[in-house]
């Protein structure tokens, strides 16, 4: 099946000089892949020739004479900029004429454009991002990572739902493992919100661990943890600093004098094997789950080969038709799922 995504060329710290080649290595990587490139159309141009490419049959590009900050407060781009890269590429998801979205831009942008485009699916009161974290057997995958500070209840079992179907989906896992992140393993933990969810998640068909604590995150003993956008915002921009440290801390040690340095080139074969195991990039691509529509964040500061992964991550979706697993699974569970009033 062929599988067409419109991309927000103009989005992140780079834009097109990003994106246009994260495009063509993913067009090169997959033969069933179309791709419509959305931006200021002589910059893409110039760009593309720039990597040796050209618009084709496989490569389209869209026009859109605006872009949005990556500091631009989202109700300014969703009421100022209408034929913004980001809205048009959405726009498109809407009619019909791509099966999903990657953007690297304005996470609030998007999400706040998404929603108002796409709508949520019935049943679902707020959409919620995620994305895979590293383990030490495999990876778990985490929502909410940002888009709802707060979160009731029944939403952290909504987003339990959308996070063991998408890993069902993606990863062909019959009944994945789903656990709530707490400060405590104990029944007795947890702030009111917590406990009224794990009333909710054990009461429910989801194949439900119970409560794992942040130093479980990479252990990779459940599937799927769940917690609200403030909690999860705050693991992943810890993590991501801690990779920094630690990867700034190695580069200091092994060049610190010429003993250390040689001890560098004796290592160098499992350094480059833990530098890709633990290649950030690879985990680029976070679903806003619970949209009509796929849409994929990628990081802003990513480069071509992370906006690769971005894409590959929307595809996958594409072909497991996330949204309307996720949809019919809804429809047979309204009397667990009911929007928080």
């Amino acid at each position: 099946m062929a599988v067409t995504i419109a991309l927000d060329a103009m989005g992140g710290d780079r834009g097109p000089a990003i994106t246009v080649p994260g495009a063509l290595a993913a067009l090169r990587s997959r033969p069933d892949l179309n791709l419509i490139l959305v931006g200021q159309r002589t910059v893409l141009e110039k760009e593309l020739a720039r990597h040796g490419g050209t618009e084709s049959e496989r490569l389209k590009l869209q026009h859109a004479s605006e872009m949005v900050g990556m500091d631009e407060p989202p109700a300014q781009a969703l009421r100022g900029k209408k034929d913004s890269s980001m809205r048009v590429a959405i726009n498109l998801v809407k009619s019909g004429e791509a099966q999903a979205v990657v953007s690297a831009g304005n996470t609030g942008a998007l999400m706040a454009t998404a929603r108002f485009v796409l709508k949520t699916l019935p049943g679902i009161d707020r959409p919620a991002i995620i994305t895979a974290f590293p383990t030490v057997h495999g990876h778990v995958h985490i929502l909410d990572l940002g888009a709802n500070v707060d979160s009731s209840p029944e939403q952290l079992l909504q987003f339990g739902i959308m996070g063991s179907l998408l890993v069902g989906a993606v990863e062909c896992k019959e009944k994945p493992l789903v656990a709530l992140l707490n400060v405590g393993v104990e029944d007795i933990k947890g702030n009111e919100v917590v406990k009224k969810a794990d009333e909710l998640f054990r009461a429910s068909d989801l194949n439900y661990h119970g409560y794992v604590e942040g130093d479980e995150i990479y252990l990779g003993n459940v599937d799927v943890i769940v917690c609200d956008g403030f909690v999860g915002n705050v693991a992943l921009k810890t993590s991501e600093g801690l990779a920094r440290m630690i990867s700034q801390f190695m580069k200091e040690e092994f060049t610190r004098n010429l003993f250390a340095k040689l001890a560098a080139l004796v290592a160098l074969p499992v350094l480059n094997a833990l530098r890709r195991r633990l290649d950030p990039r690879q985990y680029n691509g976070a679903s806003l789950v619970g949209l009509n529509g796929i849409v994929i964040k990628s990081h802003g500061g990513t480069d071509a080969v992370g906006f690769e992964y971005a894409i590959r991550v929307a595809a996958a979706e594409v072909q497991n038709q996330l949204p309307q697993l996720i949809g019919a699974r809804l429809t047979t569970l309204q009397g667990h799922v009911t929007p928080a009033t």
